[in-house]
């Protein structure tokens, strides 16, 4: 939000009228917002986040799910879903919450790659040649059935 910028703006001198129209915002909505920095709707939201971190306090093992209602208990009604809200985006989870799910590093390869050939460089790329008949097959899926190409050409 540009309007304490504005603000400070006017504080030093510049004039609201070249600032909101640099910042492309309107006078009227930055006026409403001076007569009333704070809304109903952020004090509300600021009373039930006050709910909800003293009931995590106390039960620090509770999800939002049983903290909206320990925050109604307190009286301080809310949904689920803003109770879920303000939890996340704190970081007020239960203790025994699920781990942390990231991408996981590849573990080893579930066959041995005889097609792997490992350059000078330490590059390692990939060699489609055999040394005689089915020695080397590679196989694709495909939506009729299972084809497989022999990896060596009938020349030598």
């Amino acid at each position: 939000m540009s309007y304490p910028l504005v603000r400070d703006l006017a504080a030093d001198g510049i004039p609201r009228t070249v600032t909101c129209r640099v910042l492309k915002i309107a006078r009227q909505p930055y006026y409403r917002w001076l007569k009333n920095p704070i809304t109903t709707a952020e004090l509300d939201e600021a009373y039930g986040a006050n709910a909800l971190f003293d009931a995590h306090r106390d039960d620090p093992e509770f999800s939002y799910r049983f903290l909206v209602d320990e925050a109604r208990d307190a009286g301080e009604p809310m949904t689920s879903r803003t109770a879920w809200k303000i939890c996340s985006s704190n970081g007020w989870g239960s203790v025994f919450g699920k781990g942390k799910s990231g991408t996981k590093k590849p573990g080893p390869p579930v066959h041995d790659d005889l097609c792997a050939i490992t350059e000078e460089k330490g590059r390692t790329r990939h060699e489609f040649s055999a040394d005689g008949p089915n020695r080397l097959w590679i196989g694709d899926i495909t939506e009729r059935a299972m084809i497989r190409t022999c990896g060596w050409s009938s020349a030598g």
